[in-house]
């Protein structure tokens, strides 16, 4: 065996490599048993899961859900490693980003997970034992975490991925030629259309060119995922993550115009009448109508239950009255999907209901033109090109037929069933982040010479691009997975949840270094990364807060 310094993938173990990360999936599963149970042990109450005591010992149960989010993560790098073993295209690139993952999580699940910069959660924290540990002690996942993730290996990769120079993807991501082949398309368009552009919008905090948004139409950005007989193209979730990625790569905004329509159009398709779907399904899949999303209201945050904006009978048709914040691109927008109160005696989700608010778009001058509905725009950090609003509506009318469904009442149910594929988009767009953050990042520790010699050349500079890359493709195929398992028709809240939690992270941490290796110049607007970095921070925040993504995959572990 090689020793510390020198990469497992040496030649003289490269066939020991998938034997080593493999054998030691039964230790990480063996550990997260153990804290299952352990945790299990403290939030249960007269034999059930008490929500009172989950929040009691929220650390150890958000850490529950950070474990089992490094398990899943784990299981599927392997799993792609294998694919690209079995069609020989697992090369030494590849066979250091496996070996790097399993050194560096395996060491975090013995020693403390980051959950964030200042929140380590410890094995002590989940009522684990020195000997629920002691699988980790086995050959396999003991020698992977003295020698997986060495400074040589980071040097290496690092070394590999300047070699392949222009396209900085690093590793075969594992996906069929079709799905490749729409990943080219996209980074084309991105890379001519998108980058050049992207951070005058942002540094001027301009709207995305409709131009722009009538390419995304053309190129199908917008029906992606709408049946064919609905006027979309009906591909498949993973084929949603490769787009928005290779978009939100060049830009986040871009990014996140398709995920207006993704939300509408699954809302549609979930919880609409026949009528509604013919209606509103093709025209948003051509993009004659932009959709918005219309739920947030100020002080509720991620409680929609307790939403109070209300929606009263007016004749055949509703009124709408109340406050909603941080509605994304809510000027231009053609329809609004509005979560509302339509049972006055609740105060649950159970009396909520959702309408497709149609609505004038606005112009800079009059962004709300139609009678009953106001708003003023929110200055924000980053996450710019469609802007974020306050809304107010006072009697706002919309139609009869446009109460989804037909039926009050299943507002929060027909929300719920759009929120997998709404996180696992996210986690796409958090993978297009980090990505661009090693771009930025590589193209100027190439390009920038210190002590006579370009900053890569220095460990902790070429350590941190070779994590960089390391961590996105631990995302991306934990994010392909869960995508995976929603074209397969199974449920995957779980798994889109852990991909959201960790993508967000991991675009935050990639923008956070790359920034780093720009030195003072990272901290210039005129440098991209500085977007990037302001790009990066959104993600750990909406469609779920870290911190709401952990609860919700504790109690579902836990259930």
């Amino acid at each position: 065996m090689a020793d510390g310094q020198t990469p497992i993938t040496d030649d003289t173990v490269l066939s020991d490599l998938q034997r080593l990360t493999r054998d030691s999936l039964p230790a990480v599963d063996a550990v997260f048993d153990a804290a299952k149970a352990a945790v299990a042990a403290m939030v249960t109450e007269d034999g059930r899961v008490s929500a009172r005591f989950i929040d009691l010992h929220q650390t150890a149960a958000h850490g529950l859900a950070w474990l089992a989010t490094y398990q899943q993560a784990l299981h599927q790098m392997q799993a792609w490693a294998d694919r690209l073993a079995d069609a020989d295209r697992f090369t030494e690139v590849e066979r250091l980003i496996l070996q790097i993952a399993f050194g560096e999580y395996l060491s975090q699940i013995a020693g403390g997970i980051q959950m964030n910069q200042t929140e380590v959660v410890r094995c002590t924290d989940l009522g684990l034992t020195r000997a629920d540990l002691s699988p980790l002690d086995a050959t396999a996942p003991a020698a992977l975490m003295a020698r997986g993730n060495t400074q040589a290996a980071r040097t290496r990769l690092a070394q590999l991925m300047q070699d392949r120079g222009g396209e900085l993807t690093v590793g075969a991501s594992g996906l069929d030629d079709e799905l490749e082949m729409i990943r080219d398309q996209f980074r084309r368009f991105s890379r001519e259309k998108v980058e050049p552009h992207a951070h005058d919008w942002h540094l001027n905090d301009e709207l995305i060119p409709l131009a722009i948004i009538d390419e995304m139409a053309e190129m199908g950005v917008f029906g992606l995922t709408i049946p064919e007989n609905l006027g979309g193209f009906g591909l498949s979730k993973s084929a949603m993550c490769v787009v928005s990625e290779e978009l939100s790569r060049g830009y986040i905004g871009v990014g996140s115009l398709g995920t207006r329509s993704e939300i509408a159009a699954e809302l549609i398709l979930c919880g609409g009448t026949d009528a509604q779907r013919s209606h509103w399904l093709p025209k948003i899949a051509s993009g004659e109508i932009l959709p918005t999303a219309v739920f947030t209201e100020p002080n509720t945050g991620s409680d929609l239950g307790a939403l109070r904006t209300r929606a009263t009978r007016d004749g055949d048709d509703w009124a709408i009255t109340g406050n909603k914040t941080w509605i994304t691109h809510a000027a231009r927008t053609h329809v609004m999907t509005v979560l509302a109160r339509t049972e006055p005696d609740t105060t649950d989700y159970r009396g909520l209901s959702m309408f497709l608010a149609e609505k004038t778009p606005g112009t800079d001058a009059v962004p709300f033109p139609d009678d009953g509905i106001t708003g003023g725009e929110i200055s924000v950090l980053g996450y710019r090109g469609m802007k974020e609003y306050e809304l107010a509506f006072d009697g706002f009318k919309v139609k009869g037929e446009n109460l989804l469904g037909g039926e009050t009442g299943n507002g929060f149910k027909q929300l719920m069933q759009t929120f997998e594929s709404a996180r696992i988009q996210t986690a796409a767009r958090a993978i297009g982040v980090a990505q661009s953050a090693l771009d930025e990042g590589m193209r100027y520790a190439q390009d920038r010479k210190q002590f006579g010699q370009a900053l890569i050349g220095f460990p902790r500079v070429s350590g941190k691009l070779a994590m960089m890359a390391v961590e996105i493709m631990v995302a991306r195929q934990l994010t392909y997975f869960s995508a995976h398992e929603k074209d397969a028709d199974r449920r995957c809240d779980l798994e889109a949840g852990m991909a959201k939690l960790l993508g967000a992270r991991v675009a935050w941490a990639c923008a956070d270094n790359a920034l780093q290796i720009h030195g003072g110049n990272g901290f210039a607007l005129e440098y991209k990364i500085s977007r990037i970095l302001c790009d990066a921070r959104i993600l750990n925040i909406f469609e779920g807060a870290a911190e709401i993504q952990a609860q919700v995959i504790a109690r579902r572990l836990l259930a």
